[in-house]
């Protein structure tokens, strides 16, 4: 059995079709029908001004007057009344004695009857005009007297029938008609090209599947945690979600803004305004790490540009702590090997008879790994700190690099406040350690020949507040011996991209670590600065309040705002060195 077709509703550009064209279809036939109108009174009145002319000028005329008093008025007037017909193009010119009997008819039969039609206002003197149905039929008539001082010697009607204006009206109606239908068929082809072009914009949907449409719009908008991001033809945000928002930090009214004037990272900026489609880009603002996708929209001409936004800030957090455990285990695996080896050296010494010597090994190496764990533990109590240190030492000791703590440096174990993220505290000094081994194990290897000694060196300390209501600020310093900042790359270092492996830009993978810090500070409301250091390389001072709260400005300066911090202390005579002895 064949199962009944369901009828989709008509689209919209097919129901606006229809009403367009009976919309056009009835102002054209009403303008035809008014036009109609107006030539028939216009050709009423054409032929009373015809008619008019002709009687007046029949009764005005001298041999009418000669012919009335002659003893046989209709033998000299019908000739001349015929001729005026045919000459002026009316229908009849009757001329009449004041009883109203004929003397002329276009039916010479017709003459020596009454003349069917009022007179009496002729009789007086008054030419008027009528329409009245005589032996012709329907006409337009006039009768205008002849008179004769005060006395009407005859009477002169001339007249045209309504069948000849009609006739004419229809002649007329005619080219209305074709000049309608012209009208009828460009308004429907215009109608019809305009429509077609709304199906292609609309898919061929109807109003209500538009409407739904909007409705599903709104929702998924609302409800997609991403970032979504639509850019016009001319780099304007033409829409945008909640989560892209968020994730570009923007607030108030943004839509129809170019993305050129909303103060975004100029690398995020460029690639938003590419023309050519981004895949799985990493990005830093001023607070997140964001992953960018483009797609542009085209249809034989550039419409715009699509853009997804996929936050990356917590699984790029995650990544550092992982890259730290995993240098971590590089350090326990280096120092099971070195273990192994001491192990074998007290073996051997102790099968080739030497006791005393083998104790005296052991007893040496044990004093410095715990004189090393007892100097990072004395001077930063607080554990997760401390852990870091240690690990960051011998990754640090690996790759011949010297890693320091300043004689200053001291944190008691309680003093961070819970909303001071350990993750955070990991996040900062761990990256800015990590970016100051590179760069003096770098420009330690290019400076190789001088003998020159890569070291780092770190300052932990807490400062006190200047009144009972300011808890005091975390000073985090970290300086190197590497080949230091350029004074014209100082705004650049905390962008995405920027390595001290190799400064103005980074293999892939890389360049994110300051990026981080700078948002790890500012999400804690400290600053950051860079400067250069004593030892030649570069110096980052972070300080962090112990309140832990927010800044107001949510993009500050990666310069911090406050006055140079004084000098270090010489670190090579009073450093406790963590390092491997040199």
């Amino acid at each position: 059995m064949r199962r009944p077709r369901i009828r989709r509703p008509r689209s919209l550009a097919g129901q606006l079709f229809a009403m367009q064209i009976v919309l056009v279809a009835v102002v054209v036939a009403g303008c035809a029908a008014f036009a109609y109108a107006a030539d028939r009174g216009q050709a009423e009145e054409a032929a009373r001004r015809e008619v008019t002319a002709a009687a007046v000028a029949v009764a005005a005329s001298s041999s009418v007057r000669d012919a009335v008093r002659s003893p046989d008025p209709a033998a000299g007037l019908q000739p001349y009344a015929e001729r005026v017909r045919r000459d002026t193009g009316v229908d009849f010119v009757t001329i009449m004695n004041p009883d109203g009997i004929r003397w002329t008819h276009p039916d010479p039969a017709r003459i020596g009857e009454r003349y069917l039609g009022h007179t009496a206002p002729a009789l007086h003197g008054e030419t008027f005009s009528e329409t009245y149905t005589g032996t012709l039929g329907p006409s337009v008539r006039v009768v205008v007297p002849v008179m004769d001082g005060d006395r009407a010697l005859a009477l002169v009607s001339a007249g045209i029938t309504v069948d000849t204006i009609s006739a004419e009206i229809r002649r007329q109606l005619l080219g209305l008609l074709l000049v309608a239908l012209a009208a009828l068929a460009l308004g429907g082809a215009g109608t019809y090209l305009l429509n077609a072009r709304l199906r292609r914009h609309t898919h061929g949907m109807n109003a209500g599947e538009l409407s739904r449409m909007h409705d599903y719009h709104e929702a998924t908008l609302h409800a997609v945690r991403e970032g979504l991001l639509m850019l016009d033809g001319q780099h304007r945000i033409a829409l945008i979600n909640d989560g892209g928002r968020e994730l570009l930090g923007l607030s108030g009214e943004v839509t129809g803004r170019r993305i050129g004037d909303l103060g975004l990272p100029p690398t995020l900026t460029d690639a938003l305004l590419a023309a050519e489609p981004r895949v799985d880009e990493v990005h830093a603002t001023a607070d997140r790490i964001v992953v960018l996708n483009t797609s542009p929209v085209s249809g034989g001409e550039r419409h715009g540009t699509v853009v997804t936004l996929r936050d990356h800030t917590e699984l790029q957090a995650l990544s550092g702590e992982l890259d730290s455990v995993r240098g971590f285990a590089e350090a326990l695996r280096s120092q099971a090997h070195e273990a192994a080896n001491r192990l074998h050296a007290v073996v051997s010494l102790i099968e080739l008879g030497r006791a005393d010597e083998a104790v005296e090994f052991v007893t040496a190496e044990l004093e410095l790994a715990q004189a090393l764990t007892d100097e990072v533990v004395g001077a930063v109590a607080e554990p997760v700190l401390a852990a870091l240190l240690l690990g960051k030492a011998a990754q640090a000791n690996e790759r011949g690099v010297e890693l320091v703590l300043a004689p200053d440096t001291h944190v008691d174990d309680g003093l961070l406040p819970p909303r001071l993220p350990a993750r955070d505290l990991v996040t900062i000094l761990g990256n800015l350690v990590d970016n100051a081994v590179d760069a003096a194990a770098e420009e330690a290897n290019r400076s190789a020949a001088e003998v020159r000694r890569a070291r780092v060196t770190v300052t932990l300390r807490a400062e006190p507040g200047n009144s009972a209501h300011d808890a005091g600020e975390l000073l985090l310093r970290v300086a190197d011996t590497g080949a230091g900042v350029a004074p014209e790359a100082m705004e650049e270092v905390f962008r995405r991209g920027w390595s001290t492996k190799s400064p103005g830009s980074a293999p892939h993978g890389r360049g994110l670590g300051l990026a981080l810090v700078r948002q790890a500070v500012r999400r804690n409301g400290g600053t950051v600065r860079v400067a250069g250091s004593p030892d030649g390389g570069a110096e980052f001072t972070v300080r962090l309040p112990l309140h832990a709260t927010r800044p107001a400005d949510p993009r500050p300066s990666p310069h911090a705002t406050r006055p140079a911090d004084p000098p270090p202390p010489p670190l090579h005579d009073t450093a406790v060195r963590t390092g491997a002895p040199s």
